[in-house]
């Protein structure tokens, strides 16, 4: 592992991109009136500041084509069965992407997941199975290449090569290299919660607004892990969400958000804003702030963790109307099945994560 010099240099890097760079998505707006796509925007017009004469006004830049609206409501039976798919197909002769899947099904479904089929999976999955199917479908098949970059944003990070420690069987621990889910559960292995479906439920404290996210309800105290690796944007106190982090994905399409962080003891021991953070690793504590002005106050009436996910293709989305928040009910079902165990140390009475764990793709970040 490289020194923490490198991982600082890192971070710094990838947070100048992330306020600098907007994301070049080529993808159209969809229509939230009845789900069927449309393009929107035309490409950046650069102008020729050297030929144009100071007298004569600047051509306003047109405006840029990203996807601005979108929603995930994909099931979470569909989700793992297309997993599975792509996984088992991964090291034979005709891979099939999970999102390429689901993305045909969207176009099927014109974004209804009511009409979803066990058999229209396996069928849309044979149907990609020759190589250059789903290029061919991003042509043919209407609004397909839409949900094929909004389920991207979403998931595409999911899978992947990943290294791992695990237990060896006689008391040590060995390193593997494999391909499958290489994100984690919010919540750390051995930890009980519960969560419903609440995305969009009424929220009154301050102004009323629709709830953008899930609540697990769990134990003060319980380890909340990183679903996925990325750089921490944001750490600190928020009136509504109490001690919170938001931690970006390293290829800026994701934000997590998690809220409600324990009084006194929020964070991991060592986490700042720019630190880089690997999946499943530790970075704070379940509790009940937030709902003050003041800081380190429960005015939550359960402890729980709020864990919400923005989706970003472009950075004007990031803060204010253009938000894109989505419901996570069905991802957090999904991740349960693999969850990161911890450790606690006894002298910083902080826990760390037990298994050592490198997402293979984005390893420069690491310093590895």
């Amino acid at each position: 592992m490289k020194s923490k010099n490198i991982l600082r240099k890192s971070a710094a890097l990838l947070l100048a991109a992330l306020t600098a760079v907007s994301s070049p998505c080529a993808a159209a707006a969809e229509d939230s009136a009845d789900s069927s796509p449309s393009a929107s925007g035309s490409d950046s017009a650069v102008s020729d500041r050297s030929k144009s004469r100071a007298s004569e006004p600047e051509a306003p830049e047109a405006e840029k084509k990203f996807i601005r609206w979108m929603k995930f409501d994909v099931p979470e039976n569909a989700l793992r069965a297309a997993m599975n798919i792509d996984i088992k197909s991964h090291s034979g002769s005709a891979p099939v992407s999970w999102v390429d899947i689901l993305a045909y099904l969207g176009a099927k479904y014109g974004g209804n997941w009511k009409k979803y089929k066990a058999s229209d999976l396996m069928a849309a999955a044979k149907k990609l199975s020759p190589a250059g199917s789903a290029d061919t479908l991003s042509v043919s098949m209407k609004y397909f290449s839409f949900y094929r970059e909004a389920y991207g944003a979403v998931l595409s990070n999911f899978l992947g090569d990943y290294t791992a420690e695990v237990p060896d069987g006689s008391g040590g621990v060995k390193t593997v290299t494999r391909y499958g889910l290489k994100a984690f559960s919010p919540i750390a292995k051995g930890y009980g919660y519960s969560h419903y479906r609440d995305f969009g439920a009424s929220r009154s404290f301050g102004y009323s607004r629709p709830h953008l996210g899930n609540d697990l309800l769990g134990s003060i105290g319980t380890p909340i892990v990183a679903v996925e690796g990325g750089v921490v944007e944001s750490l600190g106190w928020n009136r509504y969400g109490g001690w919170r982090v938001g931690i970006r994905s390293f290829d800026s399409n994701r934000y997590y958000y998690y809220a409600h962080l324990r009084r006194g003891h929020p964070y991991a021991k060592d986490l700042r804003q720019g630190s880089v953070v690997r999946p499943g690793d530790v970075i704070g504590y379940l509790g009940m702030t937030g709902y003050s002005d003041r800081e380190d106050v429960n005015n939550m009436t359960k402890p729980h963790l709020h864990f919400g996910m923005q989706i970003i293709f472009d950075e004007s989305q990031k803060d204010g109307s253009g938000e894109i928040w989505i419901d996570v009910y069905d991802i957090v079902n999904l991740l349960s099945s693999n969850r990161s165990a911890v450790v606690r140390d006894d002298a910083t009475k902080d826990y760390r994560r037990a298994y050592d764990f490198l997402d293979l793709k984005w390893r420069e970040y690491y310093g590895k």
